[in-house]
């Protein structure tokens, strides 16, 4: 299992647009990945999840990869939410 916390640069938070993105890329790993927020656990590779998350631009969050690809899936996870301004 790996870890990373963050917090979120993108002046709307995780919307639609990003979370679309934040999922498609998810599913290109074998991991389970879990973004937790608020003490909740939201998949990542569920639009639905994520978006029910509410995840707004300053909030912190954790990323959480577990499975055979975990450090390769958080690292572009991690780089994912980084880059969206």
């Amino acid at each position: 299992m790996i870890e990373k916390k963050m917090v979120v640069k993108n002046r709307l938070g995780l919307h639609l647009r990003p979370a679309g993105e934040l999922c498609r890329l998810a599913t290109e790993y074998r991991s389970d990945i879990k973004i937790c927020f608020r003490n909740k656990e939201f998949s990542a590779k569920s639009i639905l999840g994520i978006l029910s998350a509410c995840v707004q631009q300053q909030d912190e969050i954790r990323v959480v990869c577990t499975g055979v690809d975990e450090k390769e899936a958080c690292d572009a996870i991690a780089d994912f939410i980084e880059k969206q301004v």
